[in-house]
């Protein structure tokens, strides 16, 4: 499988280029790629029964051509205005791109989880334990969606506070084999608590619990631990897709049925779903892939933009290299910039490169003498295909190289490169390597895709970056909602009695690894912050029992057995689990107004994120707005947080709840030296009436009974500011 991945890899420049017919055009580069891959595929496999390959794709057709695909046998499996989704035998592509009612075929590899890899391998996050959520608000009535891998259907997070109600209503397992009688693309579908719970898990539950441990920050119960979950009462819909983690249970025929359209088809199934229970609904993704310049997510943030709408929210998770240097300028006027190009990890380098004018590439080795080889972009375009493929023997050492040129699908006049280079071992790991850009009449951007940029002595006019435009696809859709993450631990006790040390920042602050916008487009991202270091949260069991999971333990916070199966409970790290977070506070919004949008969404953050930074510029491409209040957002979508008595937090220390006979009980954790007085509001602001709570170490519970049932404001004054605050009860 790794071996396949690097092929893939190697091959993408070389094949993306190639045209497939006089419509080459049309397609998308991992569409082509499709193409060319299948062929080498059919000759390598001449002994094998045929059986037709097949992607997964958008096609856009022109105006007045709906009945095209039926023309060709083909049957849309979702449908976007101009835009349909449809599953194409790769041999027919040809035929589709000299038909002039084609305008677009499109689509792009699956996507990789955004967990944070790099030194932790772990998905870490800052930890939800405890959470005090207003009282009124549990995402009851929202369908909260999980579109993720690795999902435990059994564990009794999942399961209401009680533990008598399952809340699971649908899960589509794209990887499923169990296909008999599906009516769905691929995989199966399993609804009802009686299916649902005997299917168990998703198919690649044992390689991966990722989709456990964000579905548990977004909707978790706690399942009587304290690490329960933003919207503990919210229905729950999920898809488990693909992607580079659980490739090795796809059959090699099947690979190009798991693309960016097929995740399209995961988010429409979740918001069918809660169209056919007429329900809100938001939808959590923490995966993604890299931005580029070569039109594979177009239509993708066409039919995504076209989803979302009134009580219908995506988010995700930005990414995690915002702790890396992924991005240089050479501004226009200057001669040259550049940098060291390096790989810890892997053979190979990728790196794109954009100007609105021509420029010149230099690539050097630094052995006993410094070698370079040099071309022009223009001299790139005069080639077959714009594509350069060759080995370099430069200072000794030799190089197989593969350089792309082409105009940007955005913008036409933008030139775009792809330079990718490999290496016999760690890229430049024995032997310093460098990329330039020449010329003073182009301005020039770096964009780092595959590998590190680096400074070394070499040449110490070679810069290493800046830490931007790293925010990953789709959440660098205008209309997808990007999540990036704050931190707050540094590490935590494993159940081993371990100290993990997992130093991500603190206090609050934007956490590192976080990625950082803008877009390649210059849009603005990442929307808002959430914690994403050390958070706790739900483990697979089935994962647990897995062999591959001896190293995870390290991050086991504890376990707990229910009907016979050992579950757990571990802290991750990365955007990963900032998303969910988001995800399940604005459920608790879609419950208090199931008409939110995407904008009304950015407005609430507008008015009440809390700045986790003294940056003067409001959003910015760092923290967006800033991190999420959900409590005080609350009050803003309410329409009563300009209220000037009422305090837009609630108290550390004091609980609420109703009673059935409608009294309010006030739990304290500590002692209420003082009196304290009570004020409760009505949500147009009026004051219902206030009391005194006398002081003491007990409950104390109000009589509430004579108030009309409905939403209210409970005011807490008091010398003690821990006890000090508001929250939001139903009556």
């Amino acid at each position: 499988m790794k071996q396949l991945c690097l092929l893939f890899i190697s091959l993408f420049l070389t094949l993306s280029a190639q045209p497939v017919s006089a419509g080459g055009g049309k397609l998308s580069p991992y569409v082509r790629q499709a193409v060319r891959v299948s062929k080498h595929f059919r000759a390598a496999k001449s002994d094998v029964p045929r059986r037709q390959q097949e992607i997964c794709a958008f096609v856009k057709v022109a105006s007045g051509s709906d009945g095209v695909l039926s023309d060709y046998a083909l049957e849309p499996l979702a449908e976007f205005g101009d835009i349909y989704i449809a599953s194409i035998p790769v041999s027919l592509i040809p035929l589709l791109t000299a038909d002039s009612r084609i305008q677009r075929i499109e689509a792009n590899r699956s996507s990789q989880v955004t967990l944070d890899s790099v030194g932790i391998q772990i998905n870490a996050l800052p930890v939800y334990e405890g959470t005090e959520l207003p009282q009124a608000f549990t995402g009851e009535g929202v369908v909260m969606g999980i579109q993720d891998v690795g999902f435990d259907l059994t564990h009794p997070n999942f399961f209401s506070t009680s533990g008598s109600d399952y809340r699971i209503k649908a899960f589509w397992d794209q990887l499923s084999i169990d296909t008999i009688g599906s009516s769905l693309y691929v995989g199966a579908d399993y609804l009802g608590e009686e299916a649902l719970l005997a299917y168990a898990h998703s198919r690649d539950n044992h390689l991966i619990s990722h989709g456990t441990h964000t579905l548990g920050i977004a909707a978790g119960s706690g399942a009587g631990t304290p690490y329960r979950g933003l919207a503990p009462d919210a229905d729950i819909c999920l898809v488990n897709n693909a992607v580079n983690t659980d490739m090795e249970l796809i059959d090699s025929l099947d690979y190009y049925k798991y693309t960016s359209a097929t995740d399209a088809l995961g988010f429409k199934y979740i918001f069918d779903y809660a169209q056919s229970v007429g329900k809100p609904c938001v939808i959590s993704f923490s995966e993604g892939s890299h931005q580029d310049f070569r039109g594979d997510d177009q239509l993708y943030f066409e039919v995504l933009s076209q989803m979302v709408g009134p009580g219908r929210i995506i988010v995700s998770s930005a990414g995690n290299n915002g702790h890396y240097t992924t991005y240089i300028e050479k501004p226009q006027g200057q001669e040259s910039v550049g940098t060291f190009l390096r790989n810890n990890n892997q053979n190979y380098v990728l790196t794109t490169l954009r100007s609105s004018a021509p420029f010149t590439l230099r690539i050097t080795s630094y052995g006993d003498v410094a070698e370079s080889f040099t071309i022009g972009t223009e001299e790139l375009l005069q080639l077959p295909d714009s594509n350069l493929i060759d080995t370099l023997t430069l200072a000794g050492r030799h190089y197989p190289i593969d350089i792309y040129c082409y105009r940007s699908c955005y913008n036409e006049e933008d030139i775009i490169v792809e330079f990718y280079a490999e290496d016999d071992s760690k890229f430049a790991a024995s032997q310093p390597f460098s990329i330039e850009a020449l010329g003073i009449d182009a301005r020039v951007e770096f964009f780092n895709v595959a590998g590190r940029f680096a400074t070394d002595a070499h040449n110490p006019a070679l810069i290493e970056g800046e830490s931007t435009h790293s925010i990953n696809s789709p959440s660098s859709c205008r209309d997808v909602i990007c999540v990036g993450s704050t931190t707050y631990r540094t590490g935590f006790v494993n159940y081993r009695g371990e100290y993990v040390d997992q130093n991500w920042s603190s206090g609050g602050h934007r956490g590192r690894f976080s990625s950082v916008g803008p877009t390649v487009l210059g849009i603005i991202k990442p929307d808002v912050l959430a914690p994403g270091a050390n958070v706790i949260s739900s483990m697979s069991s089935y994962f647990l029992e897995s062999p591959g999971s001896s190293e995870e333990l390290r991050f086991l916070i504890e376990t707990m057995e229910r009907n016979g199966r050992v579950y757990g409970w571990e802290a991750q790290s990365g955007t990963s689990m900032s998303s969910p977070a988001v995800g399940g506070a604005i459920a608790l919004w879609l419950q208090a107004k199931p008409t939110l949008t995407f904008n009304d969404i950015i407005d609430v953050f507008a008015h009440t994120c809390r700045h986790t930074s003294d940056a003067t510029e409001w959003p910015n491409i760092y923290e967006g707005w800033g991190e999420i209040d959900v409590y005080r957002g609350l009050l803003y979508i309410l329409g009563i947080d300009g209220i000037s008595t009422i305090s837009t937090y609630q108290p550390d220390r004091l609980s609420f709840r109703v009673t059935a006979e409608g009294n309010l009980v006030i739990v304290s954790d500590i002692s209420r030296d003082n009196d304290v007085t009570l004020s409760v509001y009505s949500t147009s602001g009026a004051k219902m009436f206030t009391t005194r709570v006398r002081g003491g170490s007990g409950d104390a519970e109000i009589n509430l009974s004579h108030l009309p049932h409905g939403l209210y404001v409970v005011q807490i004054d008091s010398s003690d500011p821990r006890l000090k605050g508001s929250t939001i009860i139903r009556r």
